[in-house]
């Protein structure tokens, strides 16, 4: 009961089937996004709301983008993530906010380290040029 206000009634965990699938789009086809905490009592599944919500938000929902990045893409996160930091799903958009995260952490976030330091290299030289004139 950790963590948790109510106890663990026996939801189910691991990999979802088909039919559990089925069920949770005709769920928020009805319901709407945003109502999580109705959605496994009315689809009829043992899980919980989180396990609902990440399922739709990740995996499911009719607008999501998946697959590689194009260089727009990886323009627009290095730009947002300058501006916005580490709030992934500001900047994800119509992408699942942990492959963004996870395109980062193994792709971006080293090239980011070295264009940052390039500049503030950059910038020190020039201010010594511009100190000692």
């Amino acid at each position: 009961m950790e963590g948790s206000l109510v106890p663990n009634l026996g939801v189910r965990k691991g990999s979802w089937t088909r039919e559990e699938d089925n069920l949770l789009k005709q769920c928020i086809q009805e319901l709407g996004e945003g109502k999580w905490h109705q959605v496994p009592p009315k689809a009829g599944l043992n899980r919980c709301r989180k396990s609902c919500r990440l399922r739709w938000v990740n995996y499911l929902r009719p607008n999501i983008r998946r697959g590689s990045f194009t260089e727009d893409e990886v323009d627009l996160i290095l730009r947002l993530h300058k501006l916005l930091g580490n709030r992934w799903s500001l900047i994800a958009g119509r992408r699942p906010s942990n492959d963004v995260k996870n395109y980062w952490n193994t792709h971006l976030q080293q090239k980011n380290k070295l264009s940052r330091s390039q500049t503030d290299e950059r910038d020190g030289q020039n201010h010594n040029k511009a100190s000692t004139s």
